[in-house]
This record gives C-alpha cells, sequence and structure tokens, in this order.
C-alpha cells in the first residue's frame, strides 16, 4: 500500500466513524438518554472499541481513532463506560475479544460496555502476588465442569461483580506458566464467598474472595486447558494501559489538581521553589501524555504489548509526586481527612477529596504490577537487556519451593 493509498483509506475510516458519531447523537443526545441505552447504542454502532471486530463492539478500524469518538462523545455529556466498570472495560473486555469463543463474546461484551454487568479480575493470591504464575488454587476437571478450590486477594470492585476473569492451576505437574487455565466465573455462585479489605482511606473496593468446590462449565474456559498465562499476558498488559495510559486533554487528569490548588493558595503562602515544582511536574505530565498517545495509535487488537508498562510506571511515580506537592501546598489542611468509616464504593475511579487523592495514589505503584516488575518487563522486553536468574523455569510446579 503506496502512502497516498493508506492516508486514503484513513480519510475514508475518519469520515465513517464521524457519520456513525453524528447519528448516535443526534438519535440519542446523551444530555436526555438513560446511560445504558446511549452505551448499548454505542456499541450496537462499533463505536465501542473501534478496533475490536465488526458485531463485537468494533469496527476493525485503527484504534487511534477511538480519541476522536470518545471526546465527540464526552464534549456532549456522554457516559463514561470506564466509570462505572473500569476493570471489565479497560482488561477484561478486551481479553474476552481476544481469547473468548463467539458465543463468550456475544454473550458477554455488550453488557460489559453498557455496565449492566460489573467484572473483576481474579489474579493475585496471599502467596503468589508479584510472582503471579506461582498460584496454587486449583481447576480440577469434572466431566463438562471445573471444580475451583483456592483464595484470590486485592480483586478490586468483586462486590459489585457479576463475572469475573479467574485463573488458577489445572496441571500441578507442567511448569508453573504452563500449567494455567482462565475461566469465566459467575461471581454470584453461592460456593464464592467474597470479604472487604478495608484500605487506609477507609474504603473497601478490594476484597478477598474463596472459592470452595465452585463448578465452572468448561464453556466459560477462555483459550484452552494450559493457555491461562497467555490470557493473563493479554489482561494485564491491557490493565497496565488502562492505569498509566489514559490520554487526558493538556492539562487535566492528576495535574489539574496540583494546578487548581496551586492558583488558589493566597500569595502569602507561594514561596519562591513552589512554581519550579510545579511546572516540573506538569512538564512531566505533558510528556506523559504525548508518549501515550504515541502508544495508543501502535496499540495491537487485544494486546497492546509490553510497551503500556512504561506509562504504568511512569503515571504511578507521577501521581504520587503531584500528590505529594499538593499536600505540601495546604499545609497544615494537608493533615484533615474526615471520617474512616468504611465505605464500598461503586468504582475505582476517583477521590472526592486531595487528601483521599493522596493516600489512593500510593497503591499505583503496586496495582497492575509494582514498579519492580515494570522495570523487569521494560528491561528484558522492551530494552533487550539479560533476565534475572530464574532457577524454577523448568521445573514443574509441584516442586517450586513456596512459602
Amino acid at each position: 500500500m503506496t502512502m497516498t493509498d493508506s492516508s486514503t483509506d484513513l480519510t475514508t475510516d475518519e469520515q465513517r466513524v464521524t457519520d456513525l458519531v453524528d447519528d448516535l447523537l443526534a438519535s440519542f443526545p446523551p444530555a436526555t438518554t438513560e446511560p445504558k441505552v446511549f452505551l448499548g447504542e454505542q456499541f450496537d454502532r462499533g463505536l465501542a472499541w473501534v478496533h475490536f471486530p465488526e458485531g463485537h463492539g468494533g469496527l476493525g478500524l485503527n484504534p487511534k481513532l477511538q480519541k476522536t469518538i470518545n471526546e465527540r462523545a464526552y464534549a456532549e455529556g456522554a457516559p463514561n463506560p470506564m466509570y462505572r466498570n473500569p476493570i471489565g472495560h479497560g482488561m477484561t473486555g478486551p481479553t474476552v475479544v481476544a481469547w473468548g469463543s463467539d458465543e463468550q463474546k456475544q454473550r458477554y461484551l455488550r453488557p460489559l460496555f453498557t455496565g449492566e454487568e460489573i467484572w473483576c479480575q481474579l489474579f493475585s493470591e496471599p502467596g503468589s502476588g508479584s510472582d503471579f504464575a506461582g498460584l496454587s488454587s486449583t481447576g480440577v476437571k469434572d466431566g463438562d465442569e471445573w471444580i475451583v478450590n483456592g483464595q484470590k486477594v486485592w480483586t478490586t470492585l468483586a462486590h459489585l461483580s457479576k463475572w469475573g476473569l479467574l485463573v488458577v492451576r489445572t496441571d500441578p505437574n507442567a511448569v508453573k506458566h504452563a500449567g494455567l487455565t482462565a475461566f469465566v466465573v459467575d461471581m454470584e455462585d453461592p460456593n464464592v464467598e467474597i470479604r472487604p479489605l478495608r484500605q487506609m482511606t477507609g474504603e473497601a473496593e478490594f476484597n478477598e474472595v474463596f472459592f470452595s468446590d465452585t463448578r465452572i462449565p468448561a464453556a466459560e474456559m477462555l483459550g484452552g486447558a494450559g493457555d491461562g498465562w497467555r490470557v493473563s499476558l493479554t489482561t494485564l498488559m491491557n490493565e497496565r494501559v488502562s492505569i498509566g495510559g489514559t490520554i487526558p486533554q493538556r492539562g487535566s487528569g492528576t495535574i489539574s489538581a496540583l494546578i487548581q490548588t496551586w492558583q488558589q493558595l493566597p500569595e502569602s503562602s507561594k514561596d519562591a521553589a513552589s512554581p519550579d515544582e510545579v511546572m516540573k511536574l506538569w512538564a512531566r505530565a505533558e510528556v506523559l501524555r504525548l508518549t501515550n498517545i504515541r502508544a495508543n495509535q501502535n496499540r495491537k487488537m487485544g494486546d497492546p504489548g509490553p510497551e503500556g508498562s512504561i506509562g504504568k510506571m511512569a503515571s504511578a511515580d507521577l501521581n504520587k509526586d503531584i500528590y505529594d506537592e499538593v499536600i505540601n501546598l495546604m499545609g497544615a489542611d494537608g493533615l484533615l481527612y474526615g471520617s474512616y468509616e468504611m465505605i464500598r464504593p461503586e468504582t475505582a475511579m476517583g477521590s472526592d477529596t486531595l487528601q483521599k487523592a493522596f493516600l489512593r495514589s500510593r497503591a499505583n505503584s503496586i496495582e497492575g504490577g509494582t514498579t519492580e516488575v515494570m522495570k523487569n518487563i521494560l528491561g528484558e522486553r522492551v530494552l533487550g537487556l539479560p533476565g534475572d536468574i530464574r532457577v524454577d523455569r523448568d521445573r514443574p510446579w509441584t516442586e517450586v519451593p513456596r512459602s
């Protein structure tokens, strides 16, 4: 394809998307349309994830066109599907489209996008956090079902979820990465127990989840038996893009909290050093925003690759530094928090006070892969540096020492 042909195709695709967005906004004005109805119509037009296949919320087009769709829709007051269902929209949706059967895609993607069915992911365990492949929850085949036993931890929004993306060990005699299998599990099953984990913010958006002889139909497997590690990589890469790859408008997002805090300070409280620090952080936020625009344009459907770890790692450090400076500028007011009454939040996005945002930002360098894990991934898979010594690579999971 020549440069001219490519440009022509892009222009044609842009016009197609523009026409569809025009029709959506004209036929279902966001100001007067119920959110789930609007999102359902957006999905049906292929404007949910524009790079997904047609019939499954997409049009099979370049993912960069999603930015155009979102900007038009949000400018008219359209609902953001990430707010209600952040795990489903940003992580499990792309995994279902990459690994699910046609029946699973047809069943799950539309209500996931509209927020009618909330999703969670069930990966981390008390004995295997960063070493995800070392997990010990088990799945044993029994006819057309799999019987699952074990415990998961730090499961965001499990208390609201209808479905969960679960990875368990189905072959303990295989090497640890090869013996894993992924399933869609019904979180309302009576043999699934969900307990809150209270955070230092007072909220409990995280949970621990227990499976006791939980039966999952074989048809709910994602990929095949033993594909769990590859399925989980798809989820994790999308999670890192979801956490660190957000592309706000210039000066918006977390950096806007710092700018507003600075602007509201009385002149007597603005020391000579503060403007330099504010501008350094603004520049870092803008560099990250531009980097994410470039990375988003290079995304592949379902699996964005290891480059998503760049934005995730950078955004975690930046968010913490931004809210550190916010609290510094607030002075004694930054010490005031309010009630620590435990709340079961409706979303994992946003905080209603700057003090809560400061506390919540500490989790950014842990969730979705710790900063240390991100550095290993970037070193090995992006920069091509030698990997860590791994003595368990060729040993069956049953022979690997565990705490």
